[in-house]
C-alpha cells in the first residue's frame, strides 16, 4: 500500500490543491503588478500627450505674439514723427505763406495715419474719460467744476496702442476738486 492509499483520496487532493493555491496567488500577484505597471505607463503617456499639447499651444501663442509685436520698437519711433508732423500743422495755424509746405505735411500725416491703421496702431485720446493709470500719465492735476474729479481735462500728448498693447501712455491733465 502506498501512502496515498493509507491517507485516502483526500490527502492527494489536498496536496495538489495546496500547491495549486500557491501558484494561483503568485499568478494573481504578478497580474496585479502588471496591471498596475500598465496603468502607470498609460498615465505617463497621457501626461506626455498633455504636456506636448500645452507646448504646442504655447509655441503657437508665442509665434502669434512675435508676429503681432515685431514692429513695436519701430512703431514707437514713428510716433515721434507723427507728433512732429501734427505740431507743424498746429504751428502753421492757417497762415497762407507756407500753403505748399502745409499741404505736404498734411498729405504725409494722412499717409502715416493710414500706415498706423494697417499696422494695428491706435491713438489713445482720453479727453473727458476717467483717468486710467494703465493708459494715461498724469502731468498736472487742475481744479475743475466742469468734470468730476479724476477725469481727463486735456490731452497734452496722445498715447498709442499696438494691437491693444500700450506703446506710449497719453500724457494728460487731470481734474480735481476745486
Amino acid at each position: 500500500m502506498t501512502q496515498a492509499d493509507e491517507n485516502g483520496p483526500e490527502a492527494g487532493t489536498a496536496d495538489a490543491a495546496g500547491t495549486g493555491g500557491v501558484a494561483d496567488s503568485s499568478l494573481e500577484a504578478a497580474l496585479a503588478t502588471a496591471q498596475s505597471e500598465a496603468q502607470q505607463a498609460r498615465e505617463q503617456q497621457l501626461r506626455a500627450f498633455a504636456e506636448l499639447e500645452n507646448f504646442r499651444r504655447r509655441s503657437l501663442r508665442d509665434i502669434e505674439q512675435a508676429r503681432r509685436y515685431a514692429l513695436e520698437k519701430f512703431a514707437g519711433e514713428l510716433i515721434g514723427v507723427k507728433d512732429s508732423l501734427e505740431m507743424a500743422l498746429a504751428a502753421q495755424g492757417g497762415q497762407a505763406a507756407g500753403s505748399a509746405v502745409l499741404a505736404g505735411v498734411e498729405a504725409t500725416l494722412k499717409l502715416l495715419g493710414a500706415s498706423f491703421e494697417k499696422a494695428g496702431i491706435t491713438e489713445v485720446v482720453p479727453t473727458g474719460e476717467t483717468f486710467n493709470p494703465e493708459f494715461h500719465e498724469a502731468m498736472v492735476a487742475q481744479p475743475s467744476t466742469d468734470l468730476p474729479p479724476n477725469s481727463v481735462l486735456q490731452v497734452i500728448q496722445k498715447g498709442y496702442l499696438l494691437n491693444g498693447r500700450l506703446l506710449r501712455p497719453a500724457r494728460v491733465i487731470v481734474s480735481r476738486e476745486p
